[in-house]
């Protein structure tokens, strides 16, 4: 009966065939039957892993693939009574279908079935049936049961710990029947603090400071000591950003630059400030959102903006809105929750609970952000979106003394002293009698206009060409377009009824133009042309007969002076108007310009903007008149006098200083909201063109705890801040710690960063992390004390050496018996080669800067094609994380240590042991470089003898002298490049010409060439890129 009823449930899955899913997790499921057999079966750590491997596939959340109707990540599932046949029957296997399914020899009812690939090992059926026998007691999946602080398990070896973490991890230790590791000797100890905790190594000085002391009292002081310093915040944010996927190019398509570094700044800052995490969060998601944010709080809210984005021509709006939208709940799901929600993009997660709703509601959290989805034309004027000034507070100052300055000068210009008044009085009587008949204005003629110039002003006098008047005259001539102009003229004309524009020109009888032109710059624009002789210059467009491009006749006779009038109407001008420029143009040839400017019957009106209803009272007493018309003419008059041009001159340079500063101070993307959040629908399959799915609001998963409701109906962005740092929250702590732990042990308590949930892995110490998570918590989310506590436990200070018997019993280090070893970081590994030198410069925080790089690493980017140029002086010599990262062509050295290109959020990065990385450190000018500084430190400021000299390059390296075997092959390289060098001064010097960075005077090439083949060695050591 129980095999007939429930094979009427399962068995059309007989014949189907199922996908062996992704990144398989059998050999987990197989540790958790070799852990079961020594203690009591954990649902959680045992068998939800074989069940989630092997079984969720079909039977766990995603119900449009749920076979049978069954589902085994419930407990009302896994428990289900089918027609009265038990799935489970607790305590008794043997009545258990389950247990039935996966033990059978028929193929017909066998689980999993055979076509689909998968199988249970004999070890995981019996942890199976444990697990029944046992009470088959259900656990809930523990990453999304509430944080709560576990009591400290009892040690037999009480003496051992050194704070709370240490219990966790001896209790596990002691109930193996083993012993922790003894501690890591001193040099050993402080080269790991001081990687860990800023990326650089210890000073030799350092070293025998830490070694002089007993370690606990050693111990604190150097934590405090590094946790104080600037760099440990360069080393959490070299983390930080792979999370976010900070970046200086957009990443899609061309790959151009954007402006983001002062988001990395911020970082930096939050860091050494030791900012409450909860706070992070919310600055990062919302910071556009708080109460009056702050200039830092905007830059934070540049999270919001790093995804990558495109201004590929062609692409589609709505397919990159819908791109950049998951991008963001990729990013956010796993940074900050550790969770894959983004395998609810197409469809219910397969193996947790997060529905295809979740996705899109949590996506529709970030509607609100005001962005296109395809930045049309960015890559030429670098518009990617919303952005602001970020000045530094040096800038800060400068722009404020810089803008006193120029009140204090504005109000020299509006002041009327008595001096002034009486030139004032004097100026108008002259304007009162002024004649009302038509007159020249000329514009420009003997000089250039106070103005903003451009093109070439030729002036020549009689000795080239006679002026038509005055002394000198324009002379312009050239192949194509040529043209002088100016705009932005302090003389501004207004233009009045019956205006007309004039100019002069003498058109060289033997090489005369084909066209003659000229503009008018009228509202920052050069939209109103005539133009004499063929259609040849583009302006406003050849063919065209429009106000930007109007045909005017035939060219002017040559080889005599011709007057040139411009009716302004013709041109799409108008009374009123006001003209700030002109220009010069021709096509070609010779010719001479000379007075240019207007024609008017009200040179009060149109030259000096004095308008007929203030005229009428230039002459009477200043009593007499009305206020406004005093006020108008007084403003003219300080605006034009002679008198004050000094003060408008000092004026106009202050200005100059301020746009120069205002111009140097850099911008950052940040988030703006829009007044009405984007639609956000389920996209069926996650097809963006498809427009059938259901519409939906911002929500969090509806399986985790809730946050509060909206006041106005629609939860934002700091809601949603508010709910990932909320306490109910299971997963935000859990999910930091974590990964602070993988930073300081190399793997985390459970190894998978990324995944919390059930293909994740069971944590070592599921206690110690709830534990933690709770401290994490309960200490205001203070990070630095987290770091305090991790790396002032004695787990920490364990030894690392590679002990064959620890390897055979413990390979993976679950116990946590031991430390770890693991290269630095990709960053570091050149950090610390410029640290030994001598040459690192530690200034923290700054723009991104370009070292060396290999010519023509760039060479397929396009749009537009761009060169590398590398930064020279320090700003070449900065820490690794300030290099300018280009996400689809990253900087080899970089890369080849794995540096994460950071298109995606990455967790943890990959450690590859590869030949390229020795060619780095070998051949990488920068390493060539440091090798060449730390030879010059070495040879320069140390011994003569040359053993010890190794032993000083051993210490700057590795904080150690060379032992007798590495003395005797270092003295032997040193003599061999000596003889080599010797034999080839030429070689000698190619090899001391690498880098921008010369050699200092004094050296002998030959010796400095062999000191840095043998530092270049040293730095290519495994141990100097390895923290153990």
């Amino acid at each position: 009966m129980r095999a007939r009823v429930f094979a009427s449930l399962i068995l059309p899955l007989a014949g189907t065939s199922l996908l062996a899913w992704e990144g398989s997790l059998a050999d987990r499921g197989q540790e958790g039957a070799t852990s079961a057999r020594a203690e009591r079966v954990s649902f959680n750590r045992d068998v939800r892993p074989i069940l989630s491997n092997n079984c969720f596939q079909c039977h766990g959340p995603d119900a449009a693939t749920r076979e049978a109707d069954l589902r085994f990540d419930t407990r009302e599932g896994l428990f289900a009574d089918l027609d009265g046949v038990p799935l489970i029957d607790p305590g008794d296997p043997e009545n258990s279908e389950l247990h039935y399914r996966i033990t059978t020899g028929h193929e017909d009812d066998q689980m999993p079935p055979v076509d689909s690939g998968l199988a249970l090992t004999s070890a995981q059926v019996e942890t199976i049936a444990q697990w029944i026998r046992e009470g088959a007691e259900w656990e809930g999946h523990w990453a999304y049961q509430p944080v709560v602080r576990p009591a400290l398990p009892a040690v037999q070896d009480a003496s051992w710990g050194r704070n709370p973490i240490d219990a966790f991890i001896l209790a596990g230790i002691e109930a193996r029947g083993w012993q922790p590791a003894p501690d890591a000797d001193p040099r050993t100890l402080m080269r790991r603090l001081s990687f860990d905790l800023t990326g650089l190594p210890p000073s030799p000085e350092q070293v025998q400071a830490f070694a002089a002391r007993p370690l606990d009292e050693a111990v604190p002081a150097a934590v405090e000591e590094l946790l104080a310093s600037p760099h440990h915040a360069e080393r959490l944010a070299v983390h930080w950003l792979d999370l976010v996927r900070f970046a200086d190019t957009v990443g899609y398509h061309g790959d151009q630059g954007w402006p983001m570094a002062p988001y990395r700044d911020y970082v930096l800052q939050a860091f050494a400030d030791n900012m409450r995490f909860d706070q992070f969060v919310r600055e990062q998601l919302a910071g556009d959102l708080l109460p009056n944010p702050t200039l830092q709080q905007q830059v934070a809210s540049g999270y919001n903006r790093l995804n990558q984005i495109t201004a590929e021509g062609g692409a589609q709006d709505k397919e990159y809105l819908a791109i950049y939208a998951a991008d963001r709940v990729r990013t956010t799901a796993t940074a900050f929750l550790g969770s894959t929600l983004a395998c609810a993009q197409c469809h219910d997660h397969k193996f947790d609970p997060f529905s295809a709703r979740d996705f899109y509601s949590f996506a529709a959290f970030f509607a609100d952000i005001e962005e296109r989805g395809v930045f049309n034309g960015a890559n030429n004027d670098g518009n990617w979106g919303p952005r602001i000034p970020v000045p530094s507070a040096e800038q800060v100052e400068a722009i404020a003394a810089v803008e006193a300055r120029l009140a204090e000068l504005d109000r020299q210009l509006t002041t009327a002293t008595p001096e002034l008044r009486q030139a004032q009085a004097a100026w108008e009587a002259e304007l009162a009698t002024m004649p009302a008949e038509e007159q020249d204005f000329a514009w420009a003629e003997d000089a250039r206009p106070a103005a903003s110039i451009g093109g070439s002003w030729n002036f020549v006098d009689a000795k080239t060409h006679p002026p038509l008047s005055g002394e000198k005259l324009r002379r312009q001539s050239g192949q194509g377009i040529v043209q002088h102009y100016f705009n932005n003229a302090e003389q501004r004309l207004t233009l009045g009824e019956g205006d007309r524009f004039y100019t002069h020109v003498w058109l060289d009888p033997d090489n005369p133009p084909e066209t003659i032109m000229l503009q008018f710059h009228r509202d920052g624009r050069w939209e109103h042309r005539p133009y004499w002789g063929a259609d040849k210059i583009e302006f406003g467009g050849i063919g065209q007969d429009s106000e930007a491009h109007r045909p005017f006749g035939a060219l002017p006779p040559a080889g005599e002076w011709v007057r040139l009038e411009v009716d302004p109407a013709r041109v799409g001008l108008k009374p009123g108007d006001v003209i700030d420029g002109m220009a010069f143009t021709q096509f070609g040839g010779l010719a001479y310009w000379d007075n240019s400017g207007l024609r008017t019957r009200n040179a009060l009106a149109s030259v000096h903007g004095i308008g007929l209803e203030v005229q009428q009272w230039l002459g009477h007493e200043v009593e007499a008149r009305p206020q406004e018309a005093s006020a108008t003419l007084q403003a003219h008059f300080l605006a034009t006098t002679p008198l004050l041009q000094p003060v408008r001159e000092q004026r106009a340079a202050a200005q100059a200083e301020l746009d120069m500063l205002q111009r140097a101070v850099p911008m950052t993307l940040v988030t703006q909201a829009r007044a009405e959040p984007r639609l956000t629908r389920i996209l069926p399959r996650g097809n963006w063109m498809d427009d059938s799915g259901e519409v939906v609001l911002p929500a969090v998963p509806a399986f985790l705890p809730q946050p509060a409701s909206a006041e106005d109906g629609r939860l934002t962005r700091l809601d949603l801040a508010e709910w990932i740092v909320d306490p109910r929250n299971p997963l935000t702590a859990r999910a930091f710690v974590n990964r602070l732990w993988a930073l300081f042990f190399g793997e985390g308590l459970t190894r998978s960063l990324e995944d919390l949930g059930a293909q994740g892995q069971w944590p070592t110490h599921p206690q110690l992390l709830d534990w933690l998570a709770a401290e994490f918590m309960e200490s205001g989310w203070d990070v630095r004390h987290i770091v305090r506590l991790i790396v002032s436990s004695r787990a920490y200070r364990q030894a690392s050496a590679d002990d064959p018997a620890w390897r055979e019993r413990d390979p993976e280090n679950r116990a946590l018996a031991r430390q770890a070893v693991f290269r630095l970081d990709a960053e570091f590994v050149r950090d610390q080669a410029l640290a030994a030198s001598g040459l690192l410069d530690r200034t923290v925080g700054c723009a991104s800067v370009k070292p060396y790089q290999p010519e023509g690493y760039w060479r397929e980017l396009n749009f537009p094609k761009r060169r590398w140029t590398h930064d020279t002086g320090s700003a070449g010599l900065r820490r690794g994380l300030y290099t300018y990262w280009c996400r689809t062509f990253l900087h080899p050295s970089l890369l080849a240590f794995d540096a994460s290109t950071r298109e995606e959020c990455t967790v943890q990065r990959a450690r590859s042991n590869t030949p390229q990385q020795a060619l780095v450190l070998l051949n990488d000018p920068s390493f060539v470089e440091a090798a060449r500084g730390l030879a010059i430190r070495v040879w320069r400021d140390g011994a003569d003898a040359d053993a010890q000299r190794i032993d000083q390059l051993m210490q700057q390296v590795l904080q150690r002298d060379a032992r007798p075997a590495e003395q005797r092959i270092l003295l032997e390289l040193l003599s061999s490049r000596r003889s080599q060098f010797a034999a080839d001064p030429e070689a000698a010097a190619a090899f001391l010409a690498i880098g921008d960075h010369a050699s200092p005077e004094g050296f002998d090439p030959i010796e400095l060439a062999a000191a840095t083949s043998v530092a270049r060695a040293i730095l290519n050591l495994h141990e100097s890129i390895t923290r153990y």
